[in-house]
């Protein structure tokens, strides 16, 4: 295994429109021992034929033709397929500053660490990345990063593709096949096995979004991220993680009610899953006495949502309406 070739994976899936940019992003890095695996998960636009124009165009660029997967399943095939001793995850409507991968790969060398994190900003059409960030670099172990995962800048730690890894970080840990919000049920155990990380502040990943991400509705598919949580304070819990449960059984129950009136909102007929929610609460209420409590404020509302759910919702649009947020 050559110990400085990154593998950078790429699923593919309708994305015709936005490929190009993406792989010319990666093939145009700033470093350049690179492997390109571009996994076509059955797609039924021209994504198979311009994967394959590359993969003839430039001798870095491998192709893996599959059935429809999914993103799980796409990635897990560029997992078992890389040769790099590195791994990168890159969405294909996404792309990168030149300088991703170099940065990325150079912090992990000076911190002698296994993963490295940046920042990701949202970007639309051919903008350039906008630059954030002080530029520095933090060291940091797995469980501090675990913490993290609760902090303000929560996001940029629970995604997959705006990291690099040692490969070594995904032995016998694959992506859940058939579900989405993968990251909230990988990222997690993958932090865990990490020694040394380092958060290298600044803003070198595009988050794309597309103008239907706008307007785009509630997915009932969300109570994967339900079910990916739960199983998170249930590892925390059995790992004895104890400083981790109150903010994250707090997040949980915060992100379910959330849910929860998504459900209501649009899929009246969901009242299973509706309750599943419910109970997602309860049990909190319950479990966080074994390691502290929720802020007084917080809990009645959690009680409050339980009893009377139309009227927790008025009374928390006003608050947020008090202090400027709609």
């Amino acid at each position: 295994m050559d110990e400085k070739m990154i593998s950078v994976i790429i699923p593919v899936y309708k994305v015709e429109e936005y490929l190009c940019r993406c792989v010319d992003s990666v093939l145009d890095q700033t470093y350049q021992q690179i492997e390109v695996i571009l996994v076509d998960d059955g797609s039924p636009d021209r994504c198979p034929e311009i994967c394959d124009a590359y993969a003839e165009q430039d001798c870095r660029v491998r192709v893996i033709h599959q059935n429809n997967a999914g993103l799980s399943g796409a990635r897990n095939a560029g997992i078992d397929a890389a040769r790099g001793a590195w791994l990168a995850f890159v969405d294909s409507d996404d792309y990168l500053e030149p300088a991703f991968l170099e940065r990325l790969y150079q912090a992990c060398v000076d911190t002698d660490s296994e993963l490295s994190i940046c920042r990701w900003e949202y970007v639309r059409g051919e903008q350039p990345v906008p630059e954030c960030g002080s530029g520095k670099a933090a060291v940091c172990s797995g469980r501090e990063l675990l913490s993290k995962l609760y902090s303000p800048d929560g996001a940029y730690f629970v995604v997959a593709w705006n990291k690099l890894y040692r490969k070594e970080l995904f032995q016998d840990i694959r992506y859940p096949l058939g579900r989405i919000h993968e990251d909230e049920a990988t990222t997690y155990r993958i932090f865990d096995r990490v020694e040394r990380a380092v958060y290298v502040d600044s803003s070198l990943y595009g988050y794309f979004v597309a103008p239907s991400s706008i307007t785009r509705g509630f997915n009932p598919r969300r109570m994967d991220w339900a079910y990916a949580v739960a199983e998170r304070m249930d590892y925390f819990e059995k790992k004895g993680y104890q400083e981790l449960m109150v903010q994250g059984l707090q997040a949980f129950a915060d992100g379910c009610i959330d849910i929860y009136f998504g459900l209501r909102d649009f899929l009246p007929d969901s009242g299973e899953q509706q309750e599943e929610i419910r109970a997602f609460i309860r049990q909190g209420l319950t479990r966080v006495r074994r390691y502290g409590r929720f802020p007084l404020r917080t809990e009645i509302g959690y009680r409050l949502f339980l009893l009377w759910p139309g009227f927790y919702r008025k009374l928390l649009n006003r608050v947020k309406s008090e202090n400027g947020k709609q």
